[in-house]
């Protein structure tokens, strides 16, 4: 009831309607019907519909008395109907399926993403380098960054809201998983599986218990709804292995639930815990996903390689022109860009791709240098330290 009097008072402020302000209606079928009669037939105007899962979980009756309504009256007008919900499985299923009152009646569906970081930046009050590793740890949602917005420093950020009981981020996985799986104990599992390391279906399966074939519906569901993805070789697309995705998950397993006790007891000191690894790990890939191709728009293919112990973080490729960069990320301060490129170029010699005739980049992404260095064996070698980065950002969001 409070869901349709709220709705019901902005319908009446819209069509500036005080006899619907002061009409008492508890019912959707109610609400829609006075709507429907009222409804501008000539003018375009947006109606949106936020959190619909929830109202969905609240009031099921609500598809099929909008479905009749649609059908009747709303389809004939230019209106512009939005259904918003965080709950992916629920409209997914209430919404969007061939069982849904509503089904074949959607313009289009959208899967909205997180903000890249060069938006969710705006939301935080914090240093870039500050700035950068809060995104690493809860990604781009507006609401994780608003409570975020709150804070200076990082360290001060996740004292307050991770690493404490009464945080904001202290429970908030567990009431994602639990509003989204039914199974919720063996999808967590899973992630805290892949949170220690375990990349591989038949270690996963292992960690949870359970046989391999088992685990890939579980994968699967995971990745569908954002949680896990799968990165594969870049030459071997059948190679691959699972990571969170989802930076919130990928920082709450790595440091929360692995600390829980010592949280609990309020005797954990963020000073003694190691952030450099994690955010080695999701540098690489904010440098993949969000940096690399604003710096180059010319190579066609990019992802990671790896063969036996070797490993390259990103390697580029233009397969018009035969050219390829190899890259390397560091989340480090006084970086050695010669040591590191050598190594690079030593690993590269394992590439095979076009090997007689390619042209060869390197470039390394640091957070910064003893040096930078622009040539290796008559290479070209691109350096890009953190203010480099943050001076990309900002030039192509400006």
């Amino acid at each position: 009831e409070i869901i349709i009097r709220d709705l019901k008072d902005k319908i009446a402020e819209f069509l500036k309607d005080d006899l619907l302000k002061s009409l008492e209606i508890k019912e959707w079928k109610q609400l829609f019907e006075y709507f429907s009669n009222r409804i501008p037939k000539n003018e375009r105007f947006y109606f949106v519909i936020d959190e619909f899962s929830y109202v969905i979980k609240n009031s099921p009756e609500i598809l099929s008395i909008l479905q009749k309504y649609w059908d009747l009256t709303l389809s004939h007008t230019k209106i512009f109907l939005i259904l918003s919900g965080s709950l992916f499985g629920l409209m997914e299923e209430k919404v969007l399926s061939s069982s849904s009152p509503l089904y074949g009646r959607r313009t289009r569906d959208l899967h909205l993403k997180q903000l890249r970081f060069k938006y969710a930046k705006e939301f935080l009050k914090m240093s870039f380098e500050d700035s950068l590793k809060t995104f690493f740890s809860i990604g781009g949602v507006p609401e994780y960054l608003l409570k975020a917005g709150e804070y200076k420093t990082f360290t001060e950020f996740v004292s307050k809201e991770f690493l404490s009981k009464y945080g904001y981020f202290y429970n908030e996985p567990y009431f994602l998983l639990s509003r989204e799986f039914k199974e919720i104990k063996t999808y967590f599992s899973i992630l805290n599986a892949i949170a220690f390391g375990n990349t591989e279906p038949s270690k996963i399966a292992n960690f949870v218990g359970i046989k391999t074939r088992e685990i890939y519906p579980y994968l699967e569901n995971l990745i569908r709804y954002g949680f896990v993805k799968r990165e594969v070789n870049i030459f071997s697309p059948k190679r691959g292995t699972y990571l969170i995705s989802d930076p919130l998950f990928d920082f709450w397993f790595n440091f929360v639930y692995k600390h829980r006790e010592k949280i609990e007891l309020g005797t954990l000191d963020p000073k003694n815990l190691d952030f450099n690894q994690y955010f080695g790990k999701r540098f690489e890939m904010f440098v993949r996903e969000e940096i690399f191709p604003e710096i180059w728009k010319t190579f066609t293919k990019l992802g990671k390689w790896w063969y036996k112990d070797k490993e390259i973080d990103i390697i580029a490729l233009n397969e018009n022109t035969k050219e390829i960069l190899f890259c390397e990320c560091k989340w480090s301060d006084n970086v050695d860009a010669m040591k590191v490129t050598k190594d690079l170029y030593d690993k590269s010699r394992y590439v095979q791709w076009n090997n007689e005739d390619r042209k060869e980049y390197f470039a390394i992404f640091a957070k910064s240098f003893k040096r930078k260095i622009e040539e290796f064996e008559g290479r070209k070698v691109y350096c890009f330290d953190l203010r480099d980065v943050e001076q990309s950002i900002v030039s192509k969001h400006s």
